[in-house]
């Protein structure tokens, strides 16, 4: 890989996610008929890219007590023991070990996803939306990253087999992370 097209992908620099202008979300089929999609309000993370690509590294966190499904009730209860035990595990944490770039503006993310104490690798796929100086002299990239995994694969297990053979809750998980990220000067 050439350090031209490192650089067409993401500058070298230590890229730091804006949450105000940043989502983390995720999707997950209820009954096996409709979608219900949720958001974390509280997260923080940052990409250091060097010359190459290969060994760059993302690091994020997010607040678990943060998810936001637009339902309190829903809400509450994914905040329990049944799911994301908030509570005993206040944080979920995704630190990439491979980052490989497939073409000018898409890329993969091999990483290490720990959710309720249990680390399990995730993949995610990538792409660069673009660049741009802000009003405040700020340089920003803009991101999309599209996965999915297994909530059972995290000990989550909560479900309740249907009549129809549908489960309440769909194991497979989508997620969803469209960020801008600020370089730091």
């Amino acid at each position: 890989m050439s350090a031209l097209a490192t650089e067409t992908l993401i500058p070298a620099g230590t890229w730091t996610i804006d949450p105000a202008h940043s989502q983390v979300g995720f999707s997950v089929k209820h009954l096996g008929i409709a979608t219900v999609r949720g958001t974390f309000d509280r997260f923080a993370g940052t990409l250091e890219v060097g010359d190459d690509l290969a060994a760059a590294k993302i690091v994020t966190t997010i607040e678990t007590a943060s998810v936001n499904t637009n339902d309190a009730q829903r809400d509450a209860h994914l905040r329990a023991a049944d799911f994301f035990d908030a509570e005993a595990n206040p944080e979920l944490r995704f630190e990439s070990t491979e980052i490989r770039q497939i073409d000018a503006e898409t890329f993969s993310v091999a990483g290490d996803l720990t959710l309720r104490g249990v680390t399990q690798p995730v993949e995610l796929k990538g792409v660069t939306t673009g660049f741009e100086t802000d009003p405040w002299a700020n340089e920003r990239v803009g991101v999309e990253l599209t996965g999915e995994l297994s909530r059972g694969d995290f000990g989550i297990t909560f479900n309740q087999l249907l009549g129809s053979g549908n489960a309440l809750v769909s194991d497979k998980v989508k997620l969803s992370l469209d960020i801008s990220a600020i370089r730091k000067a």
